[in-house]
């Protein structure tokens, strides 16, 4: 995540000024790929972000459960209906406002975790011994040098431009503006997952055989004194739902704006625009919940959800973005290799040497996309 925020700011975020009117991943996908590309890529947004929203629901019910006692299918409601409620009648002012409260509050949140938590096992010191070698090593006893890196790629390829950042970089003053603050967010990112990872340890010194779902929220819970146990899960559901509501309002978006709206003869009114929006936010935040309650594991789901995402609309986008032409043809081409190879590598070969078949499919999108001949301007 912190190197894909940098290489955009640094490579693409600079060359939005070439989209003023762009609202969505879309809008940009069209003025290379026309309608086809359009609509393909709305869908693909629509399944990516309902994917992600269900990791998040997910999230949601654990933190809800071990905090509250709730049972987890009650959480799982109970975080998503709140979410689903602001975003809903809120639209992206909401999105904005709620992230730059719960971005104040985790900054101070997460490394307070941090320092209780190293000092309920002892120390530093007591922390590094306490933990398996095999946890600390890079690659770790659990990964090859080969799967450690396909992983990273999922998390690379997957996060990569994906609609809620897009939205970001389309509605920022400039795109000058909007490099700058996607930089900040992968610098800041850095130290950021750092303290997350070490809570992570802190909760393998703590008890080994806890669940890794569980691992932040028994750490709070163990760690934190009264008075501060409060501001700390507060930071840890804001940290879910600031994932949430933007996921939920780009899901909205890319249905309404990238797939509705082409396939009509005439525009939607604006109130039934409105309508709709707020249709297939509540939609989606249903069907994130089925997502939460069928796979178990959150990262599980976010892999799940990124193969909409990055073997068919990655390397067409960012061509697009370059000013590299395929056409219609190339788009599809590439699309179809990317999926095939996914699917083919993860459900016929069984994902062998433990590399996701998403690193696979975007490869052979690059390598299909790239042998088709260029085209000029499509229809729109």
């Amino acid at each position: 995540f912190s190197l894909k925020e940098i290489l955009v700011a640094r490579y693409i975020a600079p060359k939005f000024d070439r989209f003023p009117t762009a609202i969505s991943v879309g809008d940009i996908m069209a003025t290379a790929y026309g309608k086809v590309g359009r609509v393909i890529t709305g869908l693909c947004a629509l399944f990516l972000c309902t994917g992600i929203v269900g990791a998040q629901v997910g999230a949601m019910g654990i933190v809800f459960n071990v905090f509250y006692g709730i049972d987890r299918i009650w959480g799982i409601g109970l975080g998503c209906g709140i979410v689903i409620l602001y975003t809903t009648f809120g639209g992206m002012r909401a999105v904005v406002v709620t992230d730059l409260f719960q971005f104040a509050v985790l900054a101070i949140g997460m490394p307070l975790v941090l320092i209780f938590g190293v000092n309920y096992v002892g120390g530093l010191d007591t922390l590094i011994a306490t933990v398996p070698p095999d946890y600390i090593a890079i690659p770790s006893g659990h990964y090859s040098w080969i799967q450690l890196i396909a992983l990273f790629l999922v998390f690379l390829f997957g996060e990569t431009l994906v609609p809620p950042y897009v939205q970001r970089l389309c509605i920022g003053k400039s795109a000058k503006e909007a490099a700058r603050g996607t930089l900040y967010s992968g610098l800041f990112s850095i130290p950021f997952f750092a303290v997350t990872g070490l809570i992570g340890l802190v909760a393998l010194a703590m008890d080994p055989t806890l669940d890794s779902n569980l691992a932040m929220a028994h750490v709070v819970v163990t760690v934190m004194p009264p008075v501060l146990k409060g501001l700390v899960i507060a930071a840890v559901i804001s940290i879910v739902m600031s994932s949430a509501d933007s996921f939920l309002n780009s899901a909205s978006i890319a249905f309404i704006n990238d797939v509705v709206q082409p396939l009509r003869s005439e525009p939607l009114a604006a109130r039934h625009r409105l309508l709709l929006a707020k249709a297939v936010t509540f939609t989606v935040g249903v069907l994130s919940i089925i997502f939460a309650l069928a796979i178990a594991g959150i990262l599980d789901i976010l892999i799940y959800a990124y193969t909409y995402w990055a073997p068919v609309v990655l390397v067409p986008l960012i061509a697009t973005i370059y000013g590299y032409r395929k056409g219609v043809s190339g788009f599809v081409a590439g699309a179809v290799a990317g999926i095939f190879a996914t699917m083919f590598w993860d459900n016929a070969l069984g994902e062998p040497g433990g590399i996701a078949g998403l690193v696979i499919g975007v490869f052979a999108n690059l390598l299909v996309f790239s042998l088709m001949p260029k085209a000029g301007a499509p229809h729109r």
